[in-house]
């Protein structure tokens, strides 16, 4: 499945087909209902809009970088990429998409606390809900080292801190995938003009495909030379040192670039 706002593989918990192991299918299906992480997704949402005029870090936010975290591990994975964060501590691959999936959804809530500095507040609150959902799927041992796994991953999203792990590596990049100009929609209408909103607006289209000579190729389409704020500012430092820069190639091209803006006519990273 496609979804055509996300560009990205769509997992839907009720399609038994929609990822090839079961499990990560359960965890999706839990998440999507679990009425305290539902209402995390809204609330984390406040400081970063209604407070400091930021882009979107809500559910939608975490839907896209949920369903581009999938997509990234699937196209990986596919390509021969290997993930040690669950083969290390002795859990099943199957393991490694529930680690992705449940890191990808989590990894903002700090910002019920405070905006800046919210990886790390995200933390405390993220283990609260592994503790009660992950025993639903494992056993004591698994549960710890599926949660350990997680924190890692969640804290990792944060650019002053290194991903040790390929899960951790997959979260850090999705995150800044979600770069199109629906990110900035909130702001936007109520007339943020920050360069973050304006970037985003520049952004038509992001798309994750296999590639040729890499794992992935990550293909943005911008409107106007703005968006490039999006992708050597943002998308550049968050690939850095994610343990995936010779996996993903991101081309990145302005559709307009011969109306007067050829100067920034395609970036490559």
């Amino acid at each position: 499945m496609v979804d055509p706002e996300t560009d990205g593989r769509v997992y839907d918990p009720a399609d038994e087909h929609a990822f090839p192991d079961a499990r990560v299918n359960d965890v999706l299906s839990l998440i999507t209902t679990d009425e305290e992480i539902q209402t995390y997704l809204e609330a984390q949402n406040v400081n970063p809009v209604d407070r400091k005029g930021y882009n979107d870090h809500g559910a939608k936010h975490i839907e896209i970088v949920r369903n581009r975290a999938l997509c990234l591990y699937d196209l990986l994975k596919d390509a021969g990429v290997e993930f040690n964060g669950a083969s290390q501590q002795g859990l099943d691959e199957a393991d490694e998409a529930v680690i992705v999936a449940l890191a990808a959804t989590l990894h903002d809530i700090g910002h019920v606390v405070h905006r800046d500095d919210h990886a790390y507040y995200s933390l405390p609150l993220a283990a609260d809900i592994l503790d009660r959902i992950l025993p639903e799927f494992y056993d004591i041992a698994e549960t710890v080292r599926v949660k350990g796994e997680v924190l890692h991953a969640i804290l990792c999203h944060h650019t002053a801190e290194t991903p040790l792990t390929t899960e951790a590596g997959v979260i850090r990049v999705a995150d800044a995938l979600d770069m199109e100009r629906g990110r900035s929609r909130i702001p936007y209408e109520e007339g943020g003009r920050g360069i973050n909103t304006i970037s985003s607006q520049a952004i038509h289209n992001v798309a994750l495909q296999p590639g040729d000579g890499s794992a992935v190729l990550v293909e943005i389409e911008m409107t106007n030379a703005a968006g490039v704020y999006q992708v050597d500012n943002l998308l550049k430092h968050k690939l850095h040192d994610s343990g995936l820069e010779d996996d993903i190639r991101i081309v990145a091209i302005n559709e307009h670039a011969d109306q007067d803006e050829s100067l920034v006519e395609r970036i490559e990273l």
